[in-house]
């Protein structure tokens, strides 16, 4: 039996907008059926990975594979016949979703575009069966999206995602614009359809709560490149890079308990800026740890734990230092 391609490969991605370096150099591999967690700050750039990975915006350089096809370079009509292969949903869906448009009509645009030669009924069956299958009754298909609540617009925004049965979903930040109260039933329903229909998934966000319910896998993502990946286990259990320490750290947990007793990693300034980003290790200026090799030296990626750390301090075996440490000559454990 064939095996078959990884559902997504990026090879040494790149993107600038002119001097503004927004992507440097990021590799990544998505496995059929795997979701992948793509996490990080606003500006570190993992938003314009996935609207490189769709084609929104053409990568300045570098390789990107699509279940084993690289599309880096196809024309607009090339695209097409590759377009059901790969879908996004929007943070947004007020945003997203063509307010001149039924629901029905913009859940069938990808069916349309795609150019299967579908019946009317058929077309308004397969509606039905999508709109049913993200929770929502045949009727919504008669509706104008602001007629909608805002979890059931990002519904439908994942049934005309989902309608092309693509082998990949680009999921970016898809809960952020909703109330609290309905953003647990969107990543319930997002878990259920991927554990169904099993699409791989590069799922784009900052809610590492929400990634440790849906992802397989996590990449760590500062200033436009990749810190860490691995194993989500390995990353919540043992993270290797000091910024994923700090990002863990930061987020709260359910037990109060734990999180009276959580202690902080306090960073540096701000974001640093594209335009001119730090030389050697980019998180230098922001990390307790830094010392003077960090300032002139990028740090390779050390490979163990089935992921990887790009940092001075990481050992080949997987020791990692402690940001809480004061002293890198003391935080290797």
């Amino acid at each position: 039996m064939t095996p078959q391609p990884n559902a997504l490969e990026l090879a040494d991605l790149v993107m600038h907008f002119g001097p503004v370096r927004a992507v440097d150099g990021v590799s990544l591999t998505i496995p059929t059926g795997r979701v992948t967690a793509l996490v990080g700050e606003s500006g570190s750039g993992k938003s314009t990975v996935g609207r490189c990975v769709v084609r929104l915006e053409k990568p300045t350089a570098g390789t990107v594979r699509i279940a084993g096809t690289d599309v880096t370079g196809l024309t607009r009509r090339q695209l097409r016949r590759h377009r059901g292969d790969v879908s996004i949903v929007f943070q947004d869906p007020a945003g997203s979703l063509d307010p001149r448009m039924l629901v029905g009509e913009i859940v069938a645009e990808p069916l349309r575009l795609s150019g299967a030669r579908l019946s009317r009924r058929d077309r308004a069956t397969r509606v039905t069966e999508e709109l049913g299958r993200v929770g929502l009754r045949a009727e919504v298909a008669r509706r104008y999206p602001h007629e909608l609540s805002g979890g059931q617009r990002q519904r439908v925004s994942i049934a005309r995602a989902l309608i092309s049965e693509p082998k990949l979903l680009i999921a970016d930040e898809p809960t952020s614009a909703l109330d609290v109260s309905v953003q647990a039933s969107v990543l319930n329903l997002l878990a259920d359809l991927q554990r169904d229909i099993g699409f791989a998934c590069l799922f784009i966000t900052h809610d590492l709560s929400a990634v440790e319910y849906l992802a397989d896998d996590i990449a760590v993502m500062y200033l436009g490149q990749l810190v860490e990946q691995g194993p989500r286990e390995r990353i919540f259990a043992r993270p290797a890079h000091p910024y994923t320490q700090a990002l863990l750290a930061a987020a709260p947990v359910a037990d109060p308990v734990r999180q009276r007793q959580r202690q902080p990693v306090l960073l540096g300034d701000d974001l640093p800026s594209a335009l001119d980003p730090p030389s050697g290790c980019r998180f230098r200026t922001r990390c307790p740890l830094a010392f003077d090799r960090c300032a002139t030296e990028v740090p390779a990626e050390v490979a163990f734990g089935g992921g990887m750390a790009a940092c001075h301090l990481v050992q080949p075996d997987g020791t990692r230092p402690d940001v809480r440490a004061a002293d890198p000559s003391e935080v290797l454990s």
